[in-house]
């Protein structure tokens, strides 16, 4: 057999195990609905320029 050749009958073989659920992962399952706030004394302007500082850094 030559580079970039396969066997067929590896092809024709092929399952798969549909029916085990048992390690499947549910994305939502800690789905939340919610809102978040945040307070802070700190100008937008503040902020803006110490992310500036920080990517400098």
């Amino acid at each position: 057999m030559g580079f970039g050749s396969y066997d067929e009958s590896e092809q024709q073989s092929q399952t798969t195990d549909e029916d085990d659920d048992s390690e499947a992962v549910n994305v939502h399952e800690h789905d939340h609905d919610g809102d978040v706030n945040v307070e802070s004394d700190v100008d937008t302007n503040t902020l803006v320029d110490r992310l500036g500082e920080m990517r400098e850094e």
